[in-house]
């Protein structure tokens, strides 16, 4: 930081100390996030006065954890060499754990969050996140996501906690509260809720849609996590791909500026999601009330340059440039970035630790949800003759769901994760028999647990009927013939259903004698072994309406606990338990 600038100054003295020093250049420098790897290269970083770098998919920074630290060190002196010394935010989306790293603890995506109803768990695994995060050497989490779906044909259903605003207001505040510490104390990252504004309300549940609720229904439905979010003192929010009644989201000057800035009192970044300059509307963009644009893809130099003319000629007022680069440099100051710049080695232990992975064990305990349990055929015996079948019983990488290791997730095992295989075999007492695809001629044994589900997704690659067109909202023909496999066998048989939300399972349901919604439950398989053989009670309640057929989506949205014209399967905060 430049040496005229007092260091006993209040945050606010100190920004517009450094504001009343900056060029142009180094002020839309500030409101530039890039992706390293491909956007830009090494001496954009010092010539263009870069901002913030995300990290996402494609190249690692490096092959460990140390490696990831050292570089963000390297890019982080190349900031510092500039004139003004002033540091940069690395980002990245750990939206279930650190996410991106191999080793790290990932925990149930928001959806199983939703449904432990637990809000100090919420924060707690926040807090974990975290830490992992920081040692990984990230000071910018974007995460949460805060949204409420309204329809499960979204791609993006399992990344909010529930369809209720309540629940998810109150798991906001939680999620924040963890990521960045009580309000008022000393934090070390910034987290961020998203995406503002209607992004899981869009008409047929399409990803960047457009969302037809009156303004009367998104204040009072939609808005209020966002107002829990920022009295909780969170750092960003991200706009949003959607539009609302026709208006992107990303040129939507009066909720982000009026609204959002205006009545709500955020005082910190909005961040634009990816590529939004090039996709909404370029300087629109800026002069609605964007801070940073993720400039990638190609975005990056037609953005300097374009924001440049657009200050120059007055189509972006400066006023509107300096609001934006306060709100960074306030940030920056507030997580005490300018005076320890750099990745803390001493984090790096604590990546993936048990204690770490005890807490996002006890969230898939407290998340999964039992919608069935017929003549008592859960809990399991210890002692039983148990066959799993189904390839996701025993692969880490599709029980965890999109935003593992890799952007649309993984489709093998993981480094650090547990099976839920491994979780029976480790609490049985008679071998387990495991059945990969059903072919397995399996007839003497007590019961079988049937191990079905989604294919790892993320974004607008796993919306219904999208433009991708894999993914439907029933089993695959597969998982649906595992069933009648083994019901047909007469052999009692437990259904674990892993889900970025509800889909239409009314026969399978039927033909099972017990039957678990577990949602996508990151890397401690185990929790669901606890829980099917009553070391631990069921409490998990659902998030969602769970629909009953494919025809409860044929309107706008599907079934959901404020519109009574469809009549769900199982209601909002069904869930049984051993005790009932």
């Amino acid at each position: 930081m430049s040496k005229e600038i007092k260091t006993d100054l209040t945050i606010e003295q100190k920004v517009e100390a450094l504001l009343a020093q900056m060029t142009l250049e180094e002020k839309i420098g500030q409101m530039t996030q890039v992706r390293h790897f491909d956007d830009i290269s090494i001496s954009d970083i010092r010539d263009k006065f870069i901002g913030s770098i995300i990290h996402t998919q494609g190249p690692t920074p490096g092959n460990n954890a140390f490696e990831w630290q050292a570089k963000f060190v390297q890019l982080q002196w190349l900031a510092l060499s500039t004139r003004l010394a002033i540091p940069m935010f690395f980002g990245v989306d750990a939206v279930h754990g650190q996410n991106t790293y191999a080793g790290a603890t990932i925990f149930p995506h928001n959806i199983g969050m939703g449904a432990t109803r637990n809000a100090k768990l919420v924060e707690n695994a926040a807090a974990i996140t975290a830490i992992e995060a920081r040692a990984t050497g990230f000071n910018w989490i974007f995460s949460p996501c805060i949204a409420i779906p309204y329809n499960e044909k979204w791609g993006r259903v399992y990344e909010a906690f529930s369809e209720s605003t309540e629940i998810t207001t109150e798991l906001a505040k939680a999620s924040v509260r963890g990521h960045q510490g009580e309000l008022g104390k000393q934090i070390s990252l910034i987290a961020t809720a998203k995406h503002f504004i209607g992004d899981g309300s869009t008409d047929f549940g399409v990803e960047g849609g457009n969302t037809t609720l009156s303004e009367e229904e998104v204040f009072k439905r939609l808005l209020p996590p966002y107002r829990a979010a920022v009295e909780a003192g969170v750092g960003s929010v991200m706009a949003s791909f959607n539009s609302l009644n026709e208006v992107p989201m990303h040129a939507h000057r009066k909720m982000i500026t009026d609204v959002l800035k205006g009545q709500l009192k955020f005082d910190g970044i909005v961040v634009s999601d990816w590529k939004a300059y090039s996709r909404f509307g370029e300087n629109e963009v800026i002069n609605a009330g964007v801070d940073v644009v993720m400039a990638v893809e190609g975005d990056f130099n037609m953005y300097v340059e374009g924001v440049r003319n657009g200050v120059l000629s007055g189509v972006i007022p400066q006023e509107r440039i300096d609001d934006a680069v306060r709100r960074i440099l306030k940030q920056k100051f507030r997580i005490g970035l300018f005076d320890n710049p750099f990745p803390d080695l001493t984090l790096i232990n604590k990546i993936g630790i048990q204690e770490h992975r005890d807490v996002a064990r006890q969230a898939v305990r407290e998340s999964i949800v039992l919608l069935k349990n017929q003549n008592n055929t859960l809990p399991l015996k210890k002692n039983a003759k148990i066959v799993v079948v189904g390839e996701f019983g025993n692969n880490s990488g599709l029980q965890s769901g999109g935003w593992t290791i890799n952007w649309q997730g993984m489709t093998e095992n993981y480094a650090g994760a547990t099976t839920i295989l491994e979780g029976i075999k480790k609490l049985a007492k008679h071998e387990v028999v495991y059945d990969a695809d059903g072919s397995a001629n399996v007839s003497d044994v007590d019961v079988a647990v049937i191990v079905v589900g989604e294919t790892p997704y993320a974004e607008l690659f796993g919306d219904i009927g999208g433009i991708i067109n894999k993914y439907q909202l029933t089993l695959t023909p597969e998982h649906q013939l595992l069933v009648d496999k083994y019901t047909a066998k007469g052999i009692r048989t437990v259904v674990v259903l892993v889900s970025g939300r509800p889909l239409v399972v009314t026969k399978q349901i039927e033909q099972a004698d017990a039957f678990v919604a577990a949602w996508f439950i990151g890397s401690e398989g185990a929790g669901i072994a606890e829980v099917l053989f009553g070391d631990y009670d069921f409490i998990g309640k659902l998030p969602h309406s769970w629909p009953k057929s494919e025809e409860d989506y044929q309107g706008k949205y599907g079934p959901n606990f404020w519109d009574d014209t469809i009549e769900p399967l199982f209601p909002l905060g069904f869930g049984l338990s051993y005790n009932k």
